[in-house]
């Protein structure tokens, strides 16, 4: 059989178009090789009705509710290889199964490259985080530190003061601030450093110390830390889709790439804000447009529309 759609990707956004394209009435194959990049979460906020859901808890219900719809296969396998064919295209998993489909969803997320910095490892999902609606609440009123090497750091440091009036800056050796974004951020009693961060000093997850390449430390309790994203799945890069400024999959409205018939989801195309929320509420977006193209071509192809 050729499915109306393949979707690469179990997260938020490849779940929810396959669960709107499975209401659909379309076929579906949905590949999830479960490495989620929020894995490390200890749980999701700010999603209304999930609010503090875990990451195992919210795949759970996900998967249960798609079971609902016969037509969505769940294929737990990881893609190697996507082509295309006429029809469509052909995604192979790992098993070496083939799978043919009109219409092709890339909800493969993005990858985080953090800063290399001595004892992060340890602390990143415990104390060290990336999103400040993710897990601003959580550490609020506490003394806090904003590792970041890009000029997003002034708007990240100005969020920050609703949750804390403690807070240094640093910037890890780089020079994103300019003179004047500097003198505003200290007027409002955030600390900026500019050189490099040796490592950072905790046990059992917590963050105590953040130790500076010249010996001196600060203590800190928690804080947020700057990666760099880029696509974590090679597929719209092969299959030729354009890209944007920061990376992402370059879309329309409706979630097209550059390339017909195929789409991107999620933090496949907008790699900010990395939220649970935005993510699904994308991947409904998406799958309605892919429905709508599907629609479109099945009815030009109706025989009602055939005339002698």
């Amino acid at each position: 059989m050729i499915y109306d759609c393949a979707i690469i990707g179990g997260g938020p956004s490849g779940l929810n178009a396959s669960l709107v394209l499975g209401r659909a009435m379309r076929s579906v194959a949905l590949f999830d090789n479960n490495r989620p990049r929020n894995a490390v979460t200890h749980a999701s906020h700010g999603f209304i009705t999930r609010d503090g859901i875990t990451l195992a808890e919210f795949r759970r219900i996900a998967y249960d509710e798609l079971r609902r719809y016969p037509s969505v296969d769940q294929l737990l396998r990881e893609v190697v290889s996507v082509g295309r064919i006429e029809l469509g295209f052909e995604v192979l998993d790992s098993s070496g199964l083939r799978v043919q489909a009109r219409k092709l969803i890339l909800a493969t997320g993005a990858k985080e490259i953090f800063p290399e910095i001595k004892g992060f490892d340890p602390l990143y999902g415990k104390s060290l985080f990336n999103c400040v609606y993710c897990d601003g609440w959580e550490l609020r009123d506490q003394p806090l530190v904003v590792v970041s090497e890009y000029p997003t750091v002034f708007q990240t440091a100005k969020l920050l003061l609703n949750w804390s009036k403690d807070l240094f800056v640093c910037t890890n050796g780089q020079a994103p601030l300019s003179s004047e974004q500097k003198k505003r951020l200290q007027s409002k009693g955030i600390v900026v450093i500019e050189q490099p961060i040796a490592a950072f000093i905790g046990q059992n997850g917590g963050l105590e110390h953040v130790r500076f390449a010249d010996g001196t430390q600060i203590p800190r309790t928690a804080g947020f830390v700057t990666p760099k994203l880029v696509q974590s799945a090679p597929f719209g890069e092969r299959l030729g889709c354009e890209r944007t400024e920061s990376g992402g999959i370059k879309t329309d409205e409706w979630g097209r790439t550059t390339v017909p018939g195929l789409y991107a989801a999620g933090d496949a195309s907008c790699f900010t804000p990395s939220q649970l929320v935005f993510a699904a509420a994308d991947g409904s977006r998406i799958a309605m447009g892919v429905n709508k193209d599907l629609a479109e071509e099945d009815f030009e192809l109706s025989p009602d529309m055939i005339t002698n």
